[in-house]
């Protein structure tokens, strides 16, 4: 019995997610945008189980019609539209899951969780999604903590422009994560850090790279290690340089500016290639009491695009739809709770290393 699935949103890793789950043969799915490349881009690749509709996802009526009947409802839409398609599959009564690194979108989601009769299930990509999956299964290996780092890059594999950087997903979710405030904990304390600062370098493999604060990457770890670690923090990757450059844009060239954020994307858009040869980076550090004494644990991955059922796909791409997929697979077979908001580290990390999706994270 194939499970009925609906896709909102066909963008660059709305077409990952139609690979991934058209293909296994469980699931028959509709997918929805109003873009008319996007569609013909999709009904082009003729993956098998699609159907696709073209529909305004800014309606919140047109969207309430499109999740009815389908019991499980993906958002792959920029974040201001998280807030009414969660809504809709509430009153529709659709397990929902979305890929958002909003916090203020996901603060709603959490809302729209508290009482529902299925799962929601927000943030489940790369970063926030795997990552917080992996820092959970490092930390519970320690009695007590004191450090939890995570660091996660998206990185084009042959830099050759001045930021060092090629557009591989969501402009608007970019610019969220340079522009909007961070979480940490710090000395035990939640604390709410600047974008862009508490620079960094370090060497894996031989590269060099630097890390800074972004937006969202924690997800809802902050709430669940609260009280058992002293300093949680996420950074995201870049070379060496980048973050000078994107400052310049955001701080001082005041770009930053919610009222000016387009002005941004346009430029960016405009200005920097998009590219399938990429490489994502994930890096978390533990530093904690084990066995008595003061220990360190690291888990270090790279990930490299591929091809996947005879496609392409950039690592950006593969990471964060095999990450939301892998969590559709575990509500579905019954793996992760059926109801009210499910939280990324709740997955077991060899659960999801086992999954059909997941396992492109070893690979």
């Amino acid at each position: 019995m194939t499970t009925h699935l609906i896709l909102l949103g066909a963008g660059k890793i709305g077409d990952a997610i139609l690979n991934l789950l058209s293909h296994c043969g469980d699931y028959t799915l509709t997918v929805a945008d109003r873009d008319p490349a996007r569609l013909a881009s999709v009904r082009k690749a003729a993956f098998p189980n699609v159907t696709v509709v073209d529909a305004d996802l800014t309606d919140a009526a047109t969207v309430a019609g499109l999740i009815q009947d389908h019991q499980v409802t993906l958002s792959a839409c920029p974040y201001f539209l998280t807030p009414l398609i969660a809504a809709a599959a509430r009153q529709a009564g659709s397990h929902y899951f979305d890929l958002t690194e909003d916090v203020e979108s996901t603060r709603i989601v959490k809302q729209l969780a508290d009482g529902a009769s299925t799962a929601f299930v927000p943030q489940c990509g790369l970063a926030p999604g795997f990552i917080s999956i992996v820092a959970n299964d490092v930390a519970g290996r320690f009695e007590s903590l004191r450090d939890v780092s995570m660091r996660v890059g998206a990185l084009p594999t042959y830099p050759s422009n001045a930021l060092k950087y090629n557009l591989t997903w969501s402009t608007d979710g970019l610019i969220n994560e340079y522009c909007n405030p961070c979480e940490a904990i710090v000395d035990g304390q939640l604390r709410e850090t600047s974008a862009l600062e508490e620079i960094e370098h370090f060497s894996l493999d031989g590269i060099d790279y630097e890390a800074f604060n972004t937006s969202g990457g924690l997800g809802t770890l902050c709430t669940s290690l609260a009280g058992k670690v002293q300093n949680l923090n996420y950074k995201t990757v870049r070379y060496p340089g980048h973050r000078d450059l994107i400052k310049l844009l955001v701080r001082d060239l005041q770009l930053g500016q919610p009222a000016r954020r387009h002005i941004l994307k346009e430029v960016m858009e405009a200005s920097i290639p998009i590219t399938l040869q990429d490489v994502v980076l994930v890096f978390v550090s533990v530093v904690g009491m084990r066995g008595g004494r003061l220990e360190q644990q690291t888990y270090a991955k790279k990930i490299y695009s591929q091809h996947v059922n005879g496609q392409l796909l950039s690592a950006i791409q593969l990471t964060t739809a095999a990450g939301i997929c892998t969590m559709v697979d575990l509500v579905v077979q019954g793996r992760l709770p059926q109801h009210g908001l499910v939280r990324q580290e709740q997955a077991a990390l060899t659960d999801f290393l086992a999954n059909r999706f997941g396992q492109y994270y070893s690979a």
